[in-house]
C-alpha cells in the first residue's frame, strides 16, 4: 500500500465548494487503496471540527487554522516584495514545521499538492532535491489560477486591474516553475490543459482529470422531493463569499431577472450558498430574490427549484454547481464560462445564452415549457453519469501515486 501525503490550501471538508469537493473526493477514493495523510488548512474556523470526518479517511491529519486578515497583509507585503500574494497567504510557518516533521519521519512515495501555493512547502530547504528523487509529486493545478487573476483584471479599475495584471503574470512564472519541478501536473479539463500549455510552451508532463458529481447523493428522488412551488422558480447554489459567484448573481438580477419577471410574474430566484457578502444580502431586498445562506442539504432547494441558472461570466475549469444541477436532473441555463469546461452540447444537454437578452429568453422559453425542461433535464442526467463519476476520473491519479 502506498503512502500518500496530501496538502491542501482549505480543508476537505465539508464538500460544499468546488475546491473542496475536488480534493475530498479525491483524497476518498485514494484512501480505498492507498495510506494518506493529510495537512490543510481552514479559513473557517467553524470548519475545525471537521477534523474527525477526514481521520476516518487519513492516517493522520494536521488542520491548521488560516487567519484571513493576517493572511491578507502577508499577500499584500509579499506582492509588494516582488512576489506573489498567493502564496504567502496561504503560508504557515507551523503548516512548514509539519510538513518538514512528517517527511523526515515517514517514507512516503507521493506528494500530492492542491492549488499551487502548497508547492512552497516542498520547495523550502532543497526539499525536492535532496528528497523529491524518491517520490512522486504531483501537482493539481485544477484551473490555471493566474488566467483567474487576468479576468478579476478586466472587471475593475486601473488601480486594481493593474494590481491583478501583476499578480496573474507573477502566479504564471511560478506555475511554470512548479510544473519544471514535479512530476505531473494535473487540470480539470481539455481546455485548461490547452491553456496552460498555451502560455508555458515548455509544459511538460501534463494529465487532465475531470471533476465528477456523486450521482448516488445528488438524484431527483420522489422520496425527497419537496411540495410543488407556487411561483415559477429559478435557483443558483455557490458560496456566496466568492467573487466570481457574488458578480454573477448581481448580473443575473441586474440585467436578466427584470425581463424574466415581466415573462413570468411572481418568479422567485433562490440563491443558496454559504457566507453571503453584504452585496449579496442587499439583493434580497429587490421582489423575488431571496438569499438563504448556509443550509445543511442543498438538494430540497434543488428539487424545489424549477430552473437551474449558471450566470457566471468568470469562470475555470469545471464547475461543481452545473454537474450537481445535471446530477438532480435540472433543467440548466448557463453562460459559456460556465459549461466550456464540460462538454455538455448546448440545447442537448444544458442551454447556453452569451448575453442578457439570449438568457432572459431562455430562462422563459423553457418556464413556459414543462416538457422541454424534462427532457433537458433527463439528458443532463445521463450526461453526467456517463461522463463524470469520481471513481473513474480519480484512477489516473492512482497510477501517477503506485
Amino acid at each position: 500500500m502506498s503512502r500518500v501525503l496530501y496538502l491542501a490550501h482549505r480543508i476537505p471538508y465539508p464538500p460544499n465548494k468546488g475546491d473542496k469537493i475536488r480534493s475530498y473526493n479525491t483524497i476518498r477514493h485514494l484512501a480505498q487503496n492507498h495510506e494518506v495523510d493529510l495537512i490543510c488548512l481552514a479559513d473557517d474556523r467553524r470548519d475545525l471540527k471537521h477534523r474527525k470526518e477526514l481521520s476516518a479517511l487519513c492516517r493522520k491529519v494536521a488542520v491548521l487554522p488560516l487567519n484571513t486578515f493576517k493572511a491578507k497583509v502577508n499577500g499584500v507585503c509579499s506582492f509588494l516584495k516582488g512576489a506573489t500574494i498567493s502564496e504567502r497567504y496561504f503560508y504557515r510557518r507551523r503548516f512548514q514545521r509539519i510538513f518538514n516533521a512528517w517527511t523526515r519521519e515517514t517514507p512516503y512515495d507521493a506528494v500530492i499538492c492542491f492549488s499551487s501555493p502548497m508547492a512552497q512547502y516542498l520547495l523550502e530547504d532543497d526539499f525536492i532535491a535532496t528528497k523529491g528523487g524518491s517520490m512522486r509529486l504531483v501537482m493539481d493545478f485544477c484551473d490555471v489560477d493566474s488566467e483567474k487573476w487576468v479576468q478579476y483584471a478586466a472587471k475593475h479599475g486601473p488601480l486594481p486591474g493593474m494590481v491583478f495584471r501583476r499578480e496573474g503574470m507573477r502566479l504564471l512564472d511560478y506555475e511554470r516553475r512548479i510544473n519544471r519541478l514535479f512530476d505531473h501536473s494535473i487540470f480539470v479539463s481539455e481546455k485548461e490543459a490547452a491553456l496552460f500549455k498555451g502560455r508555458c510552451r515548455d509544459a511538460r508532463n501534463i494529465s487532465v482529470v475531470p471533476n465528477g458529481v456523486d450521482c448516488d447523493y445528488f438524484h431527483d428522488g420522489a422520496s425527497f422531493r419537496a411540495s410543488a412551488p407556487r411561483d415559477p422558480t429559478l435557483m443558483f447554489a455557490g458560496a456566496m463569499d466568492y467573487y466570481a459567484n457574488v458578480e454573477g448573481v448581481s448580473w443575473f438580477c441586474r440585467a436578466v431577472l427584470p425581463a424574466v419577471s415581466r415573462t413570468l410574474p411572481g418568479t422567485v430566484f433562490n440563491i443558496v450558498g454559504s457566507n453571503p457578502n453584504a452585496s449579496v444580502r442587499a439583493l434580497a431586498e429587490k421582489d423575488g430574490v431571496n438569499v438563504t445562506g448556509f443550509v445543511e442539504d442543498i438538494r430540497p432547494w434543488y428539487r424545489e427549484a424549477d430552473l437551474c441558472v449558471i450566470p457566471l461570466r468568470i469562470a475555470r475549469g469545471v464547475q461543481n454547481k452545473v454537474l450537481e444541477a445535471m446530477a438532480m436532473g435540472k433543467a440548466v441555463v448557463a453562460t459559456p464560462q460556465a459549461v466550456e469546461g464540460i462538454g455538455a452540447r448546448d440545447g442537448e444537454h444544458v442551454v447556453v445564452a452569451d448575453t442578457a437578452e439570449r438568457f432572459a429568453a431562455s430562462v422563459s422559453s423553457l418556464m413556459a415549457s414543462p416538457e422541454a425542461r424534462t427532457t433537458l433535464g433527463r439528458a443532463a442526467r445521463l450526461y453526467v453519469e456517463r461522463e463524470y463519476t469520481w471513481a473513474g476520473n480519480i484512477r489516473k491519479i492512482r497510477t501517477m501515486v503506485s
